[in-house]
């Protein structure tokens, strides 16, 4: 759970990898190795345990953690969603030569938790082929679910676009961008991925970031915002092209919002950053891990130990208790 309020800690990040979480140092993008101390004012350290679901909370700095099915953890939650992200249907490489049975997989463990809907924060497919374009379509059919896209940069390899926006286009503006709202909540789907630029990074483009400005003009301040997107909207690794080159001109227009989560998928793996009141996740993928910023040597599939694939892979899982209250925010692997 991330507790939204003033007294954050700025520009920390955390990322999860197996049993641990780690803070990134903002320079190099690498894991830092000492352990922090969590009296100081930012340090946000604590550990997991792979294979097991953990609420995060985070007051004033401070984060404490809790596996899910203490009592302490029991809540009665009045409405949630899912994040599934980066499918890669099509892919077939040794890391995992299945991606059709582990999007199923995640996809039937999405159900069991009953949410409201699922959002797919991009990379549906692997080449843009109809053919997985259809195999995608078919299973997120198969959850009896409302299923909110926004693309990843392998949905929209055509030159023209035509296969994403045929299947998820339809309502949307621009290159597929769009706006719902839901439990007092105002959600936003936003594309980074059609003009990418320097080493890969994300771009909204005029057109978008002056779309985003007039959605959110008539809403309250206390309007929760929920922002997705495949790209991440912070420069989680710029050599890499993790990071949206105006994602910060996007966030101006946010910035009298009392509560905003950034969702995003794209870098296979999980990555926390909180800065003032707006909180950065990226999810796991349902297809294969990636390296580590700082410890691989570039981006790209990550070969893991035979058996664990599962561990590196999963699904979140996003709470509303009430309107007021912050959103529940837990990521789970596909196995321990």
């Amino acid at each position: 759970m991330v507790e939204r309020g003033n007294k954050r800690a700025p520009g920390r990040v955390m990322r999860l990898k197996g049993p641990l979480v780690a803070p990134l140092d903002k320079e190099t993008g690498a894991m830092t190795d000492e352990p922090e101390n969590k009296d100081r004012r930012g340090f946000l350290t604590c550990m997991a345990w792979a294979g097991a679901a953990t609420v995060w909370t985070i007051a004033g700095g401070i984060p404490r953690s809790r596996l899910i099915g203490s009592a302490e953890a029991a809540t009665t939650d009045s409405f949630t969603f899912a994040q599934v992200s980066d499918s890669h249907l099509g892919f077939n490489k040794p890391v995992n030569t299945d991606v059709t049975a582990t999007f199923q997989e995640a996809l039937k463990d999405t159900v069991a938790t009953k949410p409201s809907f699922i959002i797919h924060t991009g990379d549906i497919t692997h080449l843009s082929k109809p053919a997985e374009f259809d195999t995608g379509a078919q299973l997120l059919k198969s959850t009896g679910l409302q299923v909110y896209t926004v693309p990843g940069e392998h949905d929209v390899l055509e030159e023209d676009r035509k296969s994403y926006l045929n299947r998820y286009g339809k309502g949307t503006k621009g290159d597929g961008w769009y706006s719902f709202n839901a439990h007092g909540v105002h959600f936003i789907g936003l594309v980074n991925v059609i003009n990418l630029t320097g080493n890969g990074l994300g771009s909204l483009g005029k057109p978008q970031l002056e779309w985003l400005a007039a959605d959110v003009k008539g809403l309250t301040a206390s309007t929760p915002i929920v922002i997705f997107a495949h790209v991440p909207l912070w420069i989680a690794h710029k050599d890499w092209g993790w990071g949206t080159s105006d994602g910060a001109e996007a966030l101006t227009h946010l910035a009298r919002f009392g509560s905003v989560t950034v969702l995003n998928g794209h870098i296979h793996q999980v990555m926390q950053k909180v800065e003032g009141h707006v909180a950065f996740h990226t999810a796991r993928s349902t297809a294969f891990p990636q390296g580590v910023p700082g410890i691989a040597a570039g981006p790209g599939p990550m070969p893991v130990a035979a058996g664990d694939l599962k561990k590196y892979l999963g699904i979140r899982r996003v709470s509303l208790v009430t309107a007021n209250a912050p959103l529940a925010i837990v990521d789970t692997p596909l196995a321990g």
